[in-house]
């Protein structure tokens, strides 16, 4: 019993497990990439097209929540008209995306 045992130890390839490790660290960061790294990606790109192509009159939200419609655009700030009488002032990369129209009734 103990020689059979000796002889399955002997016959067991150490190399071999390196191979499988190699492959589950790829599996692993292949894992990171298309889970967490590439939708951080796509969504990035889609705010600064976004914020690229505001134009007068176009409904928008800040990153605070307040809603409001593009009144003009400087260089790097917005003027949104919250109210009749209110316009406030945002930092373009303060405006995370454009409002969903109101649902229909």
């Amino acid at each position: 019993m103990t020689s059979l045992f000796i002889l399955l130890q002997e016959s067991a390839d150490p190399a071999g497990g390196g191979y499988f490790q190699f492959i589950f660290f790829i599996g692993i960061i292949a894992i990171f990439y298309f889970f967490m790294i590439r939708p951080q990606q796509k969504k990035a790109k889609e705010e600064k097209k976004f914020r690229e192509s505001m134009e007068k009159g176009d409904k928008v939200i800040s990153i605070g929540g307040i809603h409001g419609v593009v009144e003009a655009i400087d260089d790097d700030s917005v003027l949104v008209k919250v109210d009749q009488s209110t316009k406030l002032r945002f930092e373009k990369s303060a405006l995370k995306s454009p409002a969903a129209p109101a649902p229909a009734k």
